[in-house]
């Protein structure tokens, strides 16, 4: 019986594939990095032949580095990028390129959609932002002869499921975990909101039919064989969203868990047992998780970690050179400074939104130093900028406080390169008053999704069981200390003050005019 599943992540920065046997053991892996088009200010596009490419050319070299037999392949799933859209036509073709999340073209078409934003919010669990809602709007309004021939609008790994198994435009899909991205449905009830599509000139013609991740989808063609190398009937589930993928690989199926991806950007996610939206603070986004029942809040900071390159290139470069020739590696360093400053880094806060705050929304925020003075050294600062994230999640936290009263967080598990950080950690335990444990692996949207596919052919029977048994902590958690708990309250607050009473100087400082050029 073939016992390997492939799970592939179509991910923004690149195409990953990991194959994966049933004890969730990695056999071999690949990744490409993805060509980004950039054609007018505001506008990043994806070709669709090279999204699909990435999956031909990354399944087929994970193959060969595992050693794998495609007759021991029993299933592939597919997660990715969830806020952009591709067209299908009846023959499930591009007539464009991939709209994706990061291109902001759409934006005139957003003002009367957040005139409905609440409603949209409590119905779909996300406000409305440069997602499915507003670009399916844009296709339809400015190019009436493209429209004409969009048989639907998918997702990159659903466009790519599709084409590797010959599907047509009739047999288009969304799965669940998708939805809260998709502006027009009624997320908790797993179906289309007709009347909201009917306000906006819509109908659920040019939209997928919703599925579950693990339904079988289609099966491997021969072209899709050949260009593979994997067998001609390989079953494709549907697979999920991205975000879903890694909360499920990383183990984080029980409600009140906490899940840190600590990378470029700072992502925090909750798990929640019922779907409730955050109608107070409007920060977190309530998304349907792959196990049945469950859902996650998930908000972000967009540069949570970039900030750390940031300084570490522009305020610590002259340190940087000296650390990479004795080789040593510059964030351990900057973690060893931070871990050199006192807990609250002598009253220096840090606001951390150098390119705009995303959750809750105000693209005028901007970064900042508060509380600079002459006895500051590079080691508060670098403290400073580690503490905001945890200021900022533990403002995550008090949303969902407000939105699942009743639920109670029970540890934060951590991924990427801000997880591997013993001081970052220890901020982030103490600041939230958890335990913080790190994982075991590095990779965990390709496993989510091997997991999906497993799920599919009956390999996996329980998926919120496999995910625990896959996945491991590094050692023993970080505990929270207590005493550190209770001094970062008051900053915590002063934190939430500065950031509303700074909101008014930021929109003032982005209305002021710039120089003339020379």
């Amino acid at each position: 019986m073939a016992k390997a599943v492939i799970g592939i992540d179509i991910g923004t920065t690149g195409t990953k594939t990991g194959i994966y046997d049933e004890t969730g053991r990695l056999l071999g892996s690949a990744f490409e990095e993805s060509v980004l088009i950039y054609p007018k200010a505001g506008w990043v596009e994806q070709r669709p032949d090279d999204i699909e490419g990435s999956v031909h050319r990354t399944i087929r070299a994970a193959m060969e580095t595992g050693g794998v037999n495609p007759s021991d392949v029993a299933a592939i799933a597919l997660d990715g990028q969830m806020g952009g859209v591709c067209t299908i036509d009846a023959d499930w073709n591009a007539p464009t390129h991939y709209d994706s999340w990061l291109d902001n073209r759409c934006a005139a078409y957003l003002p009367r959609l957040k005139e409905r934003g609440m409603e949209i919010l409590k119905a779909s669990g996300c406000t409305p932002s440069y997602n499915h809602g507003p670009k399916i709007l844009y296709w339809k309004h400015e190019f009436p002869e493209i429209w004409s021939r969009v048989r639907a609008f998918v997702q990159p790994a659903a466009y790519v499921a599709g084409r590797l198994a010959g599907l047509k435009g009739e047999d288009a899909f969304i799965d669940r975990t998708y939805l809260n991205f998709s502006t027009f449905a009624d997320t908790a009830r797993c179906r289309w909101n007709e009347d909201l599509l009917a306000d906006f000139g819509l109908d659920t013609g040019k939209l997928p039919r919703i599925v579950e991740p693990w339904e079988i989808v289609g099966r491997l063609t021969h072209a899709a064989a050949e260009a593979t190398g994997l067998r001609q009937g390989t079953p494709i589930a549907a697979g999920c969203g991205d975000q879903a993928a890694n909360v499920l690989g990383g183990g984080i199926v029980d409600p009140g868990m906490i899940y840190d991806a600590a990378g470029t950007a700072s992502v925090f996610s909750i798990v929640l047992d019922t779907f409730a939206t955050d109608t107070a603070y409007q920060a977190l986004m309530t998304c349907p998780h792959v196990v049945p029942g469950l859902y996650y809040a998930m908000a972000y900071v967009a540069g949570g970690g970039l900030n750390l390159r940031w300084f570490r290139d522009a305020v610590c470069h002259a340190e940087k050179a000296g650390w990479e020739r004795e080789g040593r590696n510059p964030y351990d360093e900057l973690g060893r400074l931070a871990e050199a400053a006192p807990p609250g880094a002598d009253k220096l806060i840090f606001l951390p939104h150098l390119g705009g705050r995303n959750t809750p929304n105000n693209t005028d925020m901007r970064g900042a130093f508060i509380g600079l003075t002459w006895r500051h050294e590079k080691s508060h600062m670098v403290r400073a900028i580690m503490e905001s994230i945890g200021y900022e999640y533990l403002l995550y936290l008090r949303s969902v406080k407000t939105l699942a009263p009743d639920l109670v967080p029970t540890r934060i598990t951590g991924i990427g390169g801000g997880a591997r950080s013993q001081t970052f950690r220890q901020i982030k335990a103490d600041i939230l008053g958890l335990d913080y444990g790190q994982l075991d692996r590095d990779e965990f949207g390709t496993l989510g999704s091997a997991i999906v596919a497993g799920k599919a052919v009956g390999l996996f029977e329980d998926i919120a069981a496999t995910a625990r048994s896959f996945v491991k902590t590094v050692g023993e958690p970080v505990e929270a200390d207590g005493a550190n708990t209770a001094f970062y309250r008051d900053y915590a607050a002063y934190y939430a003050d500065m950031l509303e009473e700074s909101a008014g100087f930021f929109a003032r400082l982005s209305a002021l005019g710039r120089p003339l050029s020379a």
